[in-house]
């Protein structure tokens, strides 16, 4: 009987061992599906940091078009020898933030599931401080590498989008 009751043990956790690990974002997804659901206003907010003096919040506001959870294979991070990530140019940041998800580079690569939400931009607001340069996504009307217009798509992962307030 303990051999039965082994064995079963044993398959249940090959059986999960098989399947990719639920992410943050992916969780939200199955947790609070009303809250990401189709034309629900949404915003991304950088900044902020700090007690008594703050640094001023950016953001990027839109309207949820899709939401979904989706495997993903995460490879290793891109590494720019001899710097980390504050001392990155733009262009090296950028590499690094589409790259994410990733693992560093002495975690073996694995699969993933994230939650992945389809925002369609409505307004916006950036730094331009050079120091801004490697802090997030949003810098001189930019995300990441695409100029920002009201319309345009683009995809962020549940967990960093909060709803707007009304």
């Amino acid at each position: 009987m303990r051999i039965f009751v082994l064995a079963l043990a044993w398959l249940a956790l090959s059986a999960q061992a098989a399947e990719p690990v639920l992410r943050p974002s992916a969780r939200l997804l199955f947790k609070q599906p009303e809250m990401l659901r189709a034309g629900q206003c949404v915003r991304y907010e950088e900044g902020g940091a700090g007690f008594i003096v703050t640094d001023p919040i950016f953001y990027l506001k839109g309207e949820v078009i899709a939401a979904a959870v989706q495997s993903r294979h995460l490879a290793k991070c891109p590494v720019v020898p001899g710097k980390n990530i504050e001392q990155y140019s733009r262009d090296e940041f950028n590499r690094h933030a589409n790259a994410y998800p990733c693992v560093a580079q002495d975690v073996a690569e694995r699969d993933e599931q994230i939650g992945v939400v389809r925002v369609r931009v409505s307004d916006w607001e950036t730094p331009h401080a050079k120091k801004a340069e490697n802090a997030g996504r949003l810098y001189r009307g930019m995300f990441l590498d695409r100029k920002l217009e009201k319309g345009m798509e683009i995809e962020l992962e549940a967990d960093l989008l909060g709803v707007c307030e009304q």
